[in-house]
């Protein structure tokens, strides 16, 4: 430091920090040597505390306002230094300006996904973040604890253990709590509440209070999100049948408003209508018949006392199901021979008509067949 840096240090007797910076939570007041004047005046500003750092030992701690340094306002360094007759000479201490505003918009996130047991969905991986406020309460453990002889101390040196206190401590709330997923967006204040109780003893020993902290969002992995919004589409789309048919209108107005598509569009059209009626008709027996699929299907079991309801074989065709008092009308009109197969639930396979034995009866009850003219 050059003669005039000296000579403007010695002449300087006000110590005050006007802070210019967004972030600076620390700042060291530079004198030549560390020498304060007796008489000094100390300025300590709304937001701001003043401790002064004897021989590396913690020495006066000053609150807001306009000090003059005597024996009156700094019985510990007095004590220190054992004057019995005021500060007449200079004496050498370390002035650190400790900012104790709130200091907002601090950022939080899991830098990894925490694994929990959902009652819904099973094992599942979250990813979560948000925002926090925190400030300086107690100035003098804070400058033992954290800051030591920095004299320029940022929130980024401190931000990231902050950080990774709040999602250590999220991490073992949300686990505790066994709150499904899909209810956590219910529970974000009840969980930020928890997590600032969580913490308070950690943040106490740094001298620092955690004074809000909220939780934005909690996110699933991307796949499960996927899976998550087919399911809901799902149920938004409520009723498949209604939707299909609905598709199918759409379409067949599109090809009126397209009348040169020509007989391309006229297939594909029937293609569809015949692919969502295939669907829809094994969708339903596979409803029915227990998620069996085909003739095995079968729908639901015969109403106790009458007969099961016959599928038929009519011209290469599979029809049905009949009724037993509509499968007597084909016998009688001569649709259903003796030598038709049919089939119903409970049968291994297609048999003949007459090895029905209700059928044989109804055989034997219709008239023959007229001879040639």
């Amino acid at each position: 430091m050059g003669f005039w840096d000296k000579l403007k240090g010695e002449l300087i007797d006000i110590i005050q920090w006007t802070d210019s910076s967004s972030d600076t939570l620390v700042y060291r007041f530079e004198r030549y040597g560390n020498e304060i004047k007796g008489g000094a005046k100390l300025v300590c500003r709304e937001g701001q505390a003043a401790v002064f750092i004897n021989e590396g030992k913690l020495a006066d701690v000053f609150a807001p306002g306009t000090y003059t340094l005597d024996t009156k306002n700094m019985p510990i360094l007095s004590t220190i230094f054992g004057w019995k007759y005021g500060f007449e000479s200079p004496f050498k201490a370390e002035v650190y300006f400790v900012n104790t505003r709130n200091f907002t918009d601090q950022k939080w996130g899991t830098k990894n996904p925490i694994m929990l047991r959902d009652p819904e969905f099973g094992p599942v991986r979250i990813r979560a973040f948000g925002t926090f406020a925190t400030k300086v309460t107690d100035p003098g453990k804070f400058v033992r604890e954290i800051v030591g002889t920095d004299g320029d101390f940022k929130t980024d040196e401190i931000s990231a253990q902050i950080r990774n206190i709040v999602v250590a401590r999220f991490a073992d709330v949300i686990g505790e709590s066994k709150i499904p997923v899909l209810d956590l967006a219910a529970n974000y204040d009840e969980l930020a509440k928890f997590i600032q109780d969580r913490t308070k003893e950690s943040f106490d020993n740094y001298g620092l209070t955690l004074t809000s902290l909220l939780v934005e969002n909690v996110s699933l992995p991307p796949a499960v999100e996927e899976a998550l919004d087919k399911r809901s589409s799902m149920g938004i789309i409520g009723n498949l049948g209604a939707y299909t048919q609905f598709q199918a209108a759409n379409a067949m107005e599109s090809a009126a408003k397209n009348p040169g598509g020509g007989a391309g569009d006229a297939m594909g059209l029937g293609a569809g209508f015949a692919m969502g009626n295939a669907m829809m008709g094994a969708m339903n027996r596979g409803i029915q018949g227990g998620g069996q699929t085909g003739p095995a299907a079968g729908g639901p079991p015969p109403i106790p006392g009458q007969a099961a309801p016959l599928y038929v074989a009519i011209g290469g065709q599979q029809q049905g199901p009949f009724e037993m008092g509509l499968v007597q009308m084909k016998i009688q009109s001569g649709e259903i021979r003796r030598d038709t197969l049919v089939w119903r639930q409970g049968m291994t396979g297609w048999i003949k008509a007459s090895d029905v034995a209700e059928l044989a009866l109804l055989f034997s009850a219709a008239p023959p067949p007229l001879p040639p003219s």
